[in-house]
């Protein structure tokens, strides 16, 4: 919301400066997001009138004025100016003003004319970004008045960061009442007076959609001038919060809406029949709106009809066939309530951000459609003449919310902050917030305003006390009482556990955005069961991501591209799918991905560089596993696009699929511009943090007896597939099992590796003999040999 603070303080008269104001804003929760000053006190700066202007004698472009400054004095002034002429009322720089920028001016010579100030423009007042001519006063502006007088100066434009609850603050008077009672003063009386009807033309006006609208007032005005333009205090004050003027029907509603909050449209009366109607859309409608885009209309919209005929959206933006124009003598003023659950999200459906619609998804004030069309009414008479007819409202009332009184209690009060307020204080607040307050026995009821759709409960009524009479004075003190500890699981492994393991192992975590660009999902083959955003942030955050890796990949490139040569991110975070159905909610689960890049450990003296690999990603995944090592189990990976084919593995965890990691396609690196071998992982976050429940084992009091053996298996055959048949066949009586050696090449036929292994045998019961560790070492081999293929080396 950006208001200028003069308008603000016609509403509410406080003491305080501009730096005070804001402050204040702040201190309320109305984020004070940006301030950025308009003119200032502008000393030697005056009204002036060119009385007379001749062409400069040596230069084409420039003109000699004769220029009244007032008190029947004249001065000499060159200007450049292409719209400076005789009768035109501008902005005087006399000699010795300095202008914003330091500018100072003095008396000069311009192709030997002598010139005594400067007429100015916006730009050089520093009041607008306008520099195309001077800046032209109304033909009633007093000569001679000093000009930052005549125009309110200095001003400052103030933005404010409102959260959505706060929807009466989209309006200077909403602003006003929150600033009266912080800064201890009142809220100026507003007055829109009826306007008599004093023409007959009207347009009936029927209510067809329930709930959704349940008011619409409307109003034929005729006879108006079109070669009528705004007024400068009207333009002013929309530049000055940042909206350009257009004409002057547009400028009113533009004006009303910023003022009180009202959003409200024109349509050119010519081009109605009547009724005009109030309804859901319906499948198969459209409507050309303002924009000249063509919207497709179904029954989620909420339409203004003429004849059943649609004509605007309501809420978002009017249509383009019933606009005002230059030419319009004759508008149909609407100012309506709607329901904010009707609006909701309809404008963003459409690709659009309007102002009415910003306003009507969070809640206009039930109660000011009437007010407003009022005063637009007047406004528009007084600027373009004409005739009003009469004000014709339909209304449901038994649809319009109410805002029912809530009870604040004053032990409740006390108990919340810390500390009692005096009754007089809270009266006080929520008075200068425009609500009515009853004492009880026990504290107040409160009714809000109809603006506030933001009280509803005593806790409400409570931050309403504590914003206004200052978090700041709130003491700081510790809470009382027992807090209960959370119990802690066995049966899982919490994010915080598996967080502290990756950090332990060199890992820094990433948090990535959850959309991604579409194009990098089709890229890694990703973009299976992809769900489109109807409105994204930006062209490139368009789809909601598949996958984790797509993001951490594109942080780990990015530091590549910032001279890191080694580089450890992780992330946690949900990916999202398309349901299988239609109309269910989008499918959430929860991933865990990290990868690496470059050296396999930091710069050192102790052992030879080398890249990471297949085999650490491995080992630090069997890290997050933990007491589930063992049951992890690593396959082949086929079928997976953005994998490397022979460098990769498809992980289980107790037969159930975990995830995959392995090397990235050497294509795909190539597509995203990685140098260097790119090692990743993406897992299943629910099944890698489960636990088995830890039970205690009895430890052998006998030795244990060793065996090596070497054998020769095919090379496609996996490690797993011989540990699983060790463990089958020898049960309980094998301990462990170590890989030691690999060797595959010079002696050994083609497609065949050696496999050395150490097997440790013990028995909990006895020690083994050299016929028990003999017998269990055939009936390794046979098993080997019958489930792998193998044989004794």
């Amino acid at each position: 919301m950006k208001f200028n603070e003069s308008w603000l303080r016609e509403h509410v008269a406080v003491e305080a400066d501009r730096d005070a104001l804001c402050a204040a804003l702040t201190a309320i929760g109305l984020e004070v997001e940006g301030v950025e000053p308009i003119g200032g006190e502008l000393p030697g700066v005056i009204v002036a009138e060119i009385v007379e202007a001749v062409r400069h004698p040596e230069a084409d472009r420039l003109q000699v004025c004769k220029v009244a400054i007032g008190g029947g004095e004249h001065v000499q002034i060159v200007c450049g100016a292409p719209n400076a002429r005789a009768g035109l009322k501008a902005p005087l720089a006399t000699v010795g003003a300095v202008l914003p920028g330091a500018l100072n001016i003095k008396a000069a010579k311009l192709r030997g004319v002598e010139s005594f100030g400067m007429l100015c423009s916006a730009k050089e007042l520093g009041i607008d970004p306008d520099a195309s001519g001077l800046l032209e006063l109304p033909a009633d502006a007093p000569v001679g008045t000093a000009l930052a007088t005549y125009l309110g100066l200095p001003d400052a434009r103030i933005e404010l960061k409102l959260t959505p609850n706060r929807a009466d603050c989209f309006s200077i008077r909403g602003i006003a009442f929150d600033v009266a009672a912080a800064l201890g003063a009142q809220v100026r009386a507003f007055e829109a007076a009826p306007v008599a009807a004093t023409a007959s033309a009207t347009l009936p006006v029927e209510l067809h959609a329930g709930a959704d609208a349940p008011r619409y007032c409307g109003r034929v005005i005729e006879g108006l001038d079109p070669n009528a333009t705004s007024p400068s205090w009207l333009t002013e004050k929309l530049k000055r919060c940042g909206l350009r003027p257009i004409s002057p029907l547009v400028d009113i509603t533009n004006l009303v809406m910023l003022e009180l909050g009202q959003p409200m449209h024109a349509f050119d009366a010519d081009t109605l029949k009547g009724p005009i109607g109030v309804r859901h859309g319906r499948a198969g409608e459209s409507l050309k709106l303002l924009d000249e885009r063509e919207a497709a209309i179904d029954a989620g919209f909420l339409v203004i009809t003429d004849a059943d005929r649609p004509v605007a959206l309501a809420g978002v933006m009017g249509g383009f066939d019933t606009r005002v124009t230059d030419a319009t003598t004759r508008v149909f003023l609407e100012s309506a309530h709607f329901a904010p659950s009707a609006i909701i999200g309809r404008a963003r459906k459409l690709g659009l951000h309007t102002d009415a619609s910003h306003r009507f998804e969070r809640g206009v004030d039930p109660a000011l459609p009437r007010v407003a069309l009022e005063y637009a009414t007047k406004l528009v008479m007084d600027i373009m003449g004409g005739s009003a007819g009469p004000v014709v409202e339909a209304v449901r009332e038994a649809d319009l919310p109410v805002r029912a009184p809530v009870a604040l209690r004053r032990e409740r009060l006390a108990r919340v902050l810390g500390q009692r307020i005096d009754d007089a204080e809270v009266a006080r607040i929520f008075v200068a917030l425009g609500m009515a307050i009853e004492a009880t026995a026990d504290g107040w009821r409160i009714t809000p305003p109809t603006r506030r759709f933001d009280i509803a409960i005593e806790e409400d009524l409570v931050e309403e006390v504590a914003r206004i009479h200052g978090y700041d004075a709130v003491p700081a003190a510790l809470p009382a009482g027992e807090i209960p500890l959370a119990d802690h699981t066995e049966t899982r492994a919490p994010e915080a556990f598996l967080r502290r393991q990756l950090a332990a192992r060199g890992f820094h975590e990433a948090i990535n955005f959850a959309f991604v660009d579409a194009a990098l999902l089709q890229r890694w083959g990703l973009e299976a069961g992809a769900i489109a955003l109807l409105n994204p942030l930006a062209s490139d955050l368009g789809t909601m991501r598949t996958g984790l890796l797509p993001g951490l990949v594109e942080a780990i490139r990015r530091n590549l591209a910032r001279q890191q040569a080694r580089v450890r991110l992780f992330e946690i975070g949900r990916v999202f799918h398309a349901p299988a159905t239609a109309g269910a909610a989008p499918v959430e689960t929860r991933r865990i991905a990290f990868a690496a890049v470059g050296a396999a450990k930091p710069e050192q003296w102790s052992s030879a560089a080398r890249p990471v690999d297949f085999y650490d990603l491995k080992g630090d995944l069997e890290a997050l596993a933990g007491p589930a090592t063992d049951a992890l189990a690593f396959a082949p990976a086929t079928g997976v696009p953005w994998l490397h084919p022979g460098r990769s593995a498809a992980v289980t965890l107790d037969g159930e699929a975990l995830g995959f990691v392995g090397h990235l396609h050497p294509a795909l690196a190539k597509a995203l511009d990685l140098d260097g071998e790119v090692v990743v992982a993406e897992l299943d976050l629910a099944r890698l943090e489960a636990r088995a429940v830890p039970k205690a084992g009895e430890l052998s009091r006998f030795p244990s007896v060793r065996r090596d053996l070497a054998v020769l298996v095919a090379e496609d055959r996996p490690w797993a597939d011989l540990e699983a048949s060790l463990r089958q066949s020898l049960g309980g009586l094998l301990r462990d099992v170590k890989v030691f050696d690999r060797y595959a090449g010079k002696g050994l036929e083609a497609g065949v590796k050696s496999l050395a292994m150490g097997l440790i045998l013990q028995d909990v019961s006895r020690t083994l003999t050299e016929s028990d560790v003999d017998k269990a070492v055939q009936a390794a081999l046979a098993a080997l040999e019958r489930d792998c293929g193998a044989r004794l080396r």
